[in-house]
């Protein structure tokens, strides 16, 4: 079973934030700070963003994606 099917069995195609920080091990309030910041890794996420109304969600695939890669490992090799 890979990421993504991980993923999408467990969150489904959207991922909220709090589902989001929840994957990443991070507390809601300091991924939503993180992520207005202008660092790789957070333009990487922000490009799954959707918002739908006033919703913020990230496509699970695009996430599952970014988990796969190592490019949310910056420069730590």
């Amino acid at each position: 079973m890979t990421i993504e099917d991980s993923l999408l069995d467990r969150f489904g195609p959207l991922l909220s934030l709090p589902q989001l920080a929840t994957i990443l091990d991070r507390s809601p309030d300091g991924l939503r700070i993180s992520l207005r910041s202008s660092n790789s890794w957070a333009m990487e996420i922000n490009q799954a963003r959707l918002k739908v109304g006033r919703r913020v969600y990230f496509r699970t695939s695009q996430i599952a994606e970014l988990l796969d890669s190592n490019r949310l490992c910056g420069d730590r090799g």
